[in-house]
């Protein structure tokens, strides 16, 4: 049968096993020494015992004692292979984090088959920091020392220690308030424009694309693609840059924010989802101001991706499948929206033509009515205007000639007086006429005279006009040594400068 101890225990008994055997060893070889005392005889060394035969026989103490297989808790330090065989440095630390036990362990190449099983298991490697449990058996030789033989390892343990951190990681974003953040995020009404993040030439991406060339040939939607590895310890450092650096390209590139966010895996082992459990990773993907949709290319297993993302598929042609359901959705719709406007189009135009056709035939009968209304009125104000009219046109017609009566004895009056006046200016003008003539010669006259006058026939005469800026100079003394002057003769003008 086997049974489960410490390592510290299972160490704790190797230790009292070396004492009871080196108990018994000085024990022999004090009867021995006891014996040679009482024989008067002093020891030599054919007496002695040699580091062999003691570690042998120590060797014979611990196959008997601990000939059975023992489950144990450990800590892996360290681990590398060699020659197919695989080689660590197990531990147990106390409380305080300080190292309490520690040995080496081997698993041998006819049993490395165990870290295949833990790793389709657990889906991660037997690598150093992490706790198991695992069967083992004593093994000590003479030359390389005590060390354990690792039989089996409990995938179990492991599993319930990757599921109690995961809990606990659940648990911390489910305080922090992370856990529906992304999934209280409205989906887009159309999604036009979508991020994917997934790793370079993946299976899975072949398959998404498949579809979302499709819909981006037929311009229904536009996909920008930015990979990154899925795998690895530097996986989620790396996953969290490429998608901040998308993000923030998109946004530098468009002047506003995509309408989904897609994280896709595809393929690969099962193993590889340990990677994706990570706080930060699952922090960013929370936060982000726009819908979430995560494909990792799993059906049994969750990673936290899938509780922090608004919605998660089990694979990436899921995800690509999702969203053509979204838009065929919101193109139904905008057909039936159409067709519901259409139909309430119609329904409006048709009550509207018959309240139209209402208010006409309502609209004829008021205004034949107004009209009725319109003449009899007019026929009334054109009796009334037509009496006020003749009597204002009588009273009119009497003041008229009244006053072309007056007109006209007022102009015979001044035509007499106008007769009486044309004949006494005739007379006058008869006896002013010859007086008249005698004027007109005199002027005749006079205008001759003044026209011989004139400068340009005394200029003519030979005569000359002296100006001087431009004033006539009528005595000598007007001018001084230097001023120029200019000479006007008949047929032109000079200048000159007085000497």
């Amino acid at each position: 049968f086997s049974w489960t101890i410490p390592a510290q225990d299972y160490l704790a008994l190797y230790r009292e096993l070396l004492y009871n055997f080196a108990g018994l060893c000085y024990s022999v070889a004090s009867n021995i020494l006891l014996i040679h005392i009482m024989l008067n005889q002093t020891p030599n060394d054919n007496l002695a015992v040699s580091l062999y035969d003691y570690l042998q026989t120590a060797k014979s103490v611990i196959d008997t004692s601990l000939d059975r297989e023992l489950w144990i808790y450990v800590e892996v330090r360290a681990i590398h292979q060699k020659n197919g065989h695989h080689y660590l440095e197990l531990a147990q630390k106390d409380e305080q984090g300080q190292i309490i036990a520690s040995c080496r362990a081997t698993i041998w190449r006819y049993r490395s088959g165990i870290l295949t099983s833990f790793y389709h298991a657990t889906g991660q490697t037997l690598k150093a920091g992490l706790q198991v449990l695992i069967q083992v058996s004593a093994s000590f030789h003479t030359q390389y020392g005590f060390s354990i033989n690792i039989h089996k390892i409990d995938a179990n343990h492991t599993l319930g220690a990757i599921h109690q951190a995961y809990h606990q990681l659940y648990c911390r974003l489910q305080d922090e308030g992370l856990l529906d953040l992304n999934k209280s995020l409205p989906l887009p009404l159309d999604i036009t424009d979508v991020v994917v993040i997934s790793p370079q030439n993946a299976a899975g991406l072949g398959d998404f694309r498949t579809e979302a060339d499709r819909l981006q040939n037929h311009q229904a939607c536009q996909f920008y693609y930015h990979h990154a590895t899925f795998q690895g310890n530097h996986a989620p450092k790396e996953l969290r840059t490429v998608i901040s650096h998308a993000m923030t390209d998109f946004v530098q590139t468009h002047q506003k924010l995509p309408d989904l966010l897609v994280v896709i895996r595809g393929g690969g082992q099962v193993g590889d989802l340990a990677y994706l459990n990570d706080y930060e990773l699952a922090a960013l993907l929370a936060e982000q101001p726009i819908p979430v949709w995560v494909g990792i290319g799993h059906q049994r297993d969750r990673v936290i991706l899938d509780e922090v993302a608004h919605t998660h598929f089990d694979t990436p042609s899921k995800v690509i499948v999702a969203i053509e359901n979204h838009l065929r959705h919101t193109m139904m719709c905008a057909k039936t929206a159409m067709q519901k406007i259409l139909q309430t189009t119609k329904q409006q135009i048709f009550s509207q033509k018959i309240q139209m056709d209402n208010h006409i035939h309502t609209l004829k009968l008021n205004s034949l009515k107004h009209i009725a209304i319109a003449k009899q009125h007019r026929d009334t104000c054109w009796h009334s205007f037509s009496g006020q009219a003749k009597q204002c046109m009588y009273h009119h017609q009497t003041i008229i000639d009244e006053k072309l009566r007056l007109t006209k004895n007022l102009s015979s009056l001044k035509l007499k007086h106008a007769r009486l006046y044309s004949h006494q200016y005739l007379m006058t003008h008869k006896l002013v006429q010859p007086k008249l003539r005698y004027l007109a010669n005199d002027c005749c006259h006079l205008q001759n005279q003044i026209l011989m006058q004139h400068p340009k026939h005394t200029l003519n005469k030979g005569y000359a006009l002296v100006y001087h800026h431009q004033k006539p100079i009528h005595h000598a003394t007007m001018l001084n040594k230097g001023d120029k002057i200019s000479i006007e003769f008949g047929d032109g003008k000079i200048y000159a400068c007085v000497i």
